[in-house]
């Protein structure tokens, strides 16, 4: 076997890895005009061969130096590369001043090879031990850090993070010292900072710092983690580059292209009906849709001319969250009668946006024929209903038996939800004219009387409770007839409650009796409902039996705990109220139950549409078109024609691949309600305007209650609700409502009184709070609170 010559390479003849990542982003640094510390490689390093013109080197460098002193760091093969970064792995040795301490400390970098450590990270990465080693002069800091051009803690590529000390960077490295901390974006400023009493750089610096890195990355292609330090002279200096390799696939990848710089984007609204971040399968087929449905509102009612199948103009998709453009929307309270700029925001964000600019108003015939057009459009709902359930009644999921039979089922299937989602919107804007109507109308009685706005909305939210057969409150009332049946029967009970809850739930469906008819009752007309039902990856109830059976045995817990004891459902006596009023109270409760009709049958096409595409999954995967079925949902819709074809896709599932590993970051990502441009992540901070520990929104449903908090911001915190408490959660979609058996109230960031988890709240007496615009934020489970729902406030206790 020949062993590796030991020799000496100048930092200018590095031009690849094979002295390690550090050497090679060291050469590439300086050759880019970066100010590096003079360098050189010791190559193969063996303390016991080193090479003979090492010692003159060696004393060159020192005496070049404005310090008299080196650095001898590890640059093994492997190390600080693309794959693996082996930080803090191997040794390195600071302030040598003479020959004698330099083998000293080659020797000791070595070693630090075979150690445990580094044993095992080899091992686990699959690279050799093969070290390199680099002799650099030492920087006279007074002060030094790390710079990454990607926040290593969110996976953001717009933040660059800074972290600074006092003196040498070891003290940061090493963890003996606590460093200043600085976020920055692409724009340069510093929209974070965590520091001492006496930070260690100036505010020049950190921008200074920032700018090089994102220029050595613009450099490199990829993000980079760069250690530097500002000498005593003020000169910033960089000691390292390498990639940073724990990052998933860039967050913003598959973000959709803003057309107006100063669009105004929104997560209320559409995010009650799609809470979280989502794959790109469910952006390009659910949010598609709604984009399609949205863009038709304007067609229909004059504002555009034919829908654009190219581009996203109502909706936006952003870090796998899904966005409304109100700048888009702004036509609507120009082009028609009786709704204005300020009417238009509050009903999507709950509160007046000012970032809105108006457009300029239509001509008084124009605003005439686009108002009675859009009203027809609204109202004319009924027929569009009875045509799609048609349609549904000899729809199923797509099952061909090939993949590329089964592309063009789903393909063809689009169209249908394209309608239903359509005919959702259509059924929710007869809905919202006839709630706004009812409230508006309400208020100025209120006010009119000498009574305050919240108490007039009080009123109309109590107005709109009661209506029959809206379709969360009947799939609640199917679901707690079976809990009900479970608790009052000891044995059942017990026993659905001593299995894991996937087990509870298939013991119920396979046996017999009438506790296992209501259950198969209710899936058979919700089991396609669920937790962010739009989402065509995640399962619906039917498909989720552990996710059911999880909330069926909270609800059990909680009706043992009761005494089997029923929630009322709300009635509403509107006998002797004047006849006009109560015609607008009894349109406004037939418009709730028609838009939750609607929302059922969109989500039906959805649920389908789901299986199909999971069922498109495992065809690929089981031909070798894909490494696994879950793969299929990080393609855009648009890509899947080339994965069912037969040329190379590597690329493609590579970016899959790429693409999943971004879900989880983007799922943790919280967004501003309102933004100016492209929606840009946020560090959330409590709202402002609490005084005297009173939490402001809106009033959704009467009556007032005492109680502790339950915060719960995904459906899995809910899981450990206790009966009566009151639940603080951002928003609730369809998936939470099992849980509303439990709670005293409930209280959410955004919302309106059309929102699900104001309609259900309505139809059981739940005092309801919604579009706080931030309570998760301020209050923490186990607080005492005091939720009004007829003045919309929440007093901490």
């Amino acid at each position: 076997m020949t062993s590796l010559t030991c020799e000496l390479v100048e930092l200018s003849d590095v031009v690849d890895a094979r002295y390690g990542g550090k050497a090679l982003g060291l050469a590439e640094l300086s050759a880019a005009g970066f100010a590096v510390p003079a360098a050189f490689v010791i190559a193969n390093a063996d303390a016991d061969a080193l090479p003979a013109d090492l010692p003159e080197r060696f004393a060159r460098l020192v005496a070049d130096g404005t310090v008299a002193t080196v650095a001898v760091r590890s640059s093994a093969a492997g190390e600080d590369g693309v794959d693996s970064s082996f930080a803090g792995q191997y040794e390195t040795v600071l302030g040598v001043s003479s020959y004698d301490e330099l083998i000293d400390a080659v020797r000791r970098c070595v070693a630090s090879t075979g150690s445990e450590r580094a044993t095992a990270y080899q091992a686990e990465s699959g690279v050799s031990g093969t070290m390199h080693l680099v002799v650099q002069e030492m920087v006279d800091a007074r002060s030094a850090g790390v710079v990454f051009t990607a926040d290593p803690t969110s996976a953001r590529r717009d933040l660059a993070v800074v972290d600074a000390v006092a003196g040498l960077g070891e003290a940061l490295v090493d963890g003996s010292t606590t460093s200043d901390h600085f976020e920055v974006d692409r724009a340069g400023t510093i929209t974070d900072r965590q520091v001492t009493d006496m930070p260690a750089i100036t505010d020049d610096e950190v921008t200074l710092i920032a700018a090089g890195a994102r220029e050595a990355e613009a450099r490199w292609g990829r993000p980079l983690d760069l250690e530097w330090a500002i000498d005593a002279d003020g000169r910033l200096r960089w000691l390292q580059a390498r990639p940073i390799t724990t990052l998933p696939g860039d967050l913003s990848a598959m973000d959709s292209v803003v057309g107006i710089p100063d669009d105004v984007y929104t997560r209320c609204n559409i995010g009650e009906m799609m809470p979280g971040a989502f794959c790109p399968l469910t952006a390009s087929v659910s949010g598609r849709a709604i984009e399609y449905a949205m863009q038709m509102v304007q067609v229909k009612g004059g504002f555009q001319r034919a829908y654009d199948e190219a581009r996203w103009l109502q909706v936006g998709y952003f870090s796998g969250h899904l966005f409304l453009n109100m700048t888009e929307g702004t036509a609507l309270s120009s082009g028609i009668l009786g709704n204005s700029l300020e009417q238009y925001s509050i009903s999507i964000a709950g509160r007046v946006v000012d970032e809105l600019v108006p457009k300029p108003p239509k001509p008084f015939p124009r605003r005439l024929v686009n108002t009675v057009k859009l009203t027809t459009f609204a109202l004319s709902a009924g027929p569009h209903i009875r045509r799609l359930d048609r349609r549904l009644a000899t729809f199923e999921a797509p099952s061909a038996a090939t993949p590329e039979a089964l592309l063009a089922e789903l393909d063809a299937a689009i169209e249908l939800y394209n309608e239903a989602t359509l005919t959702h919107v259509r059924s929710s804007s007869r809905s919202a004219v006839a709630a706004n109507v009812l409230e508006d109308t309400v208020v100025k009685e209120a006010v009119k009387a000498g009574r305050t706005e919240d108490e007039g909305r009080a009123r109309a939210s109590a107005l709109m409770a009661g209506a029959t057969d809206v379709e969360s409150a009947v799939m609640l009332a199917q679901l707690d007839e079976v809990v009900a049946d479970l608790a009052a029967d000891e044995q059942a009970g017990s026993r659905f409650l001593e299995l894991d809850a996937a087990a509870a739930v298939g013991s119920l469906t396979d046996g017999s009796g009438t506790t296992t008819q209501k259950f198969n009752d209710f899936l058979e007309r919700h089991g396609h409902r669920g937790y962010r039902e739009l989402c065509v990856r995640d399962p619906s109830w039917g498909d989720d039996p552990e996710g059911l059976g999880t909330i069926m045995q909270a609800m059990l817990r909680a009706r043992i705990a009761t005494g089997n004891a029923a929630r009322p459902t709300q009635a509403v006596d509107d006998a002797d109220l004047p006849r006009a009023l109560r015609s607008l109270a009894r349109m406004a409760r037939a418009g709730a139950r028609g838009r939750e009709a609607t929302k059922s049958r969109m989500v039906l096409v959805a649920h389908r549409l789901s299986r199909g595409y999971r069922l498109l999954g495992e065809q690929l995967a089981a031909i070798g078109r894909l490494p696994d079925a879950d793969l299929v949902f990080f393609l855009d819709r648009s890509e899947l024609p080339a994965v069912v074809g037969s040329g190379d896709v590597s690329g493609l599932v590579a970016a899959a691949q790429s693409r999943r590993t971004a879900l989880p970051f983007q799922a943790r990502l919280e967004f501003p309600d309102v933004t100016v441009g492209k929606p840009v992540p946020f560090r959330p901070q409590p709202p402002e305007g609490i005084e005297d520990g009173v939490i402001v929104g809106r009033p959704a449903c009467s009556g007032v209650v005492e109680g502790a908090v339950r915060v719960a911001t995904t459906i899995a915190e809910a899981q450990a609700l206790q009966p009566g408490e009151i639940l603080v959660a951002p928003v609730t979609d369809v998936g939470w409502t099992p849980y509303f058996t439990l709670i005293a109230a409930l209280v959410t960031d955004i919302g309106s009184s059309v929102s699900h988890g104001a309609v259900v709240a309505r139809e059981y007496g739940l005092p309801c709070v919604v579009n706080t615009q931030g309570a998760t934020r301020v209050l923490r489970t186990g607080d005492r609170v005091r939720v009004d729902g007829d003045r919309g406030t929440v007093t901490i206790l």
